[in-house]
């Protein structure tokens, strides 16, 4: 049988739509996220540049919408959403930090038609009460509960939680769950709150440390509740002169927080594993919107999983690689 080549040119044509991502299958994914100067996000960063590739093959895209600070985290979150909402994504992956700055944003995004996933601040409650398809990420409380028993399980019988975001959700559930997990094992803990403007302040943190050791000497517990302020609070046990007989533990991990634990004057850190929460997240969502499928598993957990010097040279090989 013979072809005319007008007829075959019609079906080579509709042979390459078939198989060349169209716009309706093709998802632009906007990912709201932290500063871009914190180590923390640079993984995360990392996981949506890796899944970014198999979108980008699929005809999507992928768009990273990082904070400038902390200063007005949930309103500035918020407005994030609604840029991402104006911009046309299909999908948006957003942290819940600051639920009652967060919420109405997120459900105008889900009520637009936009598919959401959670990650990184949140839980699958929070996500199935606003609409969203899942959440990805640690839970911070129970996260926070493990840290709090292992203080206690390696001799610590009284801790601070330092908190320098008071009232980001994920945050106060890590250190409600210290508080938890110490008291629980019959020790003592309290969170001391520092302004959100002191996030990253090395100073200004270290020197808070140091005053809390030194007014109260009864502190064997110290944890942070990031890498980046872990690093303020080595400095602020050292300039109290308490290295070595106070414990020091760190929520996520960075360069310098895993040398001193691998040289002992660092305790231990609880990974949540940034890069598999972007990773997942963004692949998830762009095969949700692209192809409809749907993961049986909610929430997906990349932690938590405590460091210490017993599985310190596994962790540094991934660190090696950028993944860590």
């Amino acid at each position: 049988m013979t072809i005319k080549g007008s007829r075959l040119r019609a079906l080579l044509t509709a042979a390459a739509l078939l198989a060349t991502p169209t716009t309706m299958l093709a998802a632009d994914i906007a990912v709201v996220g932290g500063r871009a100067d914190e180590e923390f996000w640079n993984r995360v960063k990392k996981g949506i540049d890796d899944a970014r590739l198999v979108v980008e093959a699929n005809g999507g895209s992928v768009n990273c919408l990082q904070l400038q600070s902390y200063d007005n985290l949930g309103p500035d979150a918020a407005q994030l959403v609604r840029t991402a909402i104006s911009q046309g994504a299909d999908g948006i992956v957003v942290p819940n930090w600051v639920p009652e700055a967060e919420d109405d944003a997120i459900r105008a995004a889900i009520d637009a038609g936009i598919a959401v996933i959670l990650m990184n601040a949140g839980n699958i409650d929070k996500a199935r009460e606003l609409g969203a398809i899942n959440y990805v990420g640690s839970d911070e409380y129970v996260a926070g509960v493990a840290g709090g028993e292992y203080f206690v399980e390696h001799g610590a019988k009284n801790v601070i939680c330092v908190n320098t975001v008071p009232g980001a959700a994920n945050l106060e559930a890590r250190c409600k769950g210290i508080i938890d997990g110490v008291t629980g094992k019959g020790g003592q803990a309290r969170q001391l709150p520092l302004p959100a403007s002191s996030f990253g302040d090395q100073t200004a943190i270290a020197e808070a440390i140091k005053a809390t050791l030194l007014q109260d000497e009864t502190i064997d517990g110290v944890i942070n509740i990031s890498a980046t302020d872990g690093d303020a609070g080595a400095s602020g046990i050292m300039q109290a002169g308490k290295t070595g007989t106070v414990m020091h533990g760190s929520f996520d991990l960075n360069g310098a927080g895993l040398a001193r634990i691998k040289d002992g004057s660092q305790t231990f850190a609880i990974d949540q594993q940034p890069y598999l929460q972007s990773l997942l997240a963004v692949q998830l969502l762009a095969s949700h919107v692209d192809f409809g499928t749907s993961l049986p598993t909610a929430p997906v957990l990349t932690g938590p999983g405590i460091v210490d010097q017993s599985n310190i040279g596994s962790t540094l090989e991934g660190v090696e690689k950028g993944a860590r």
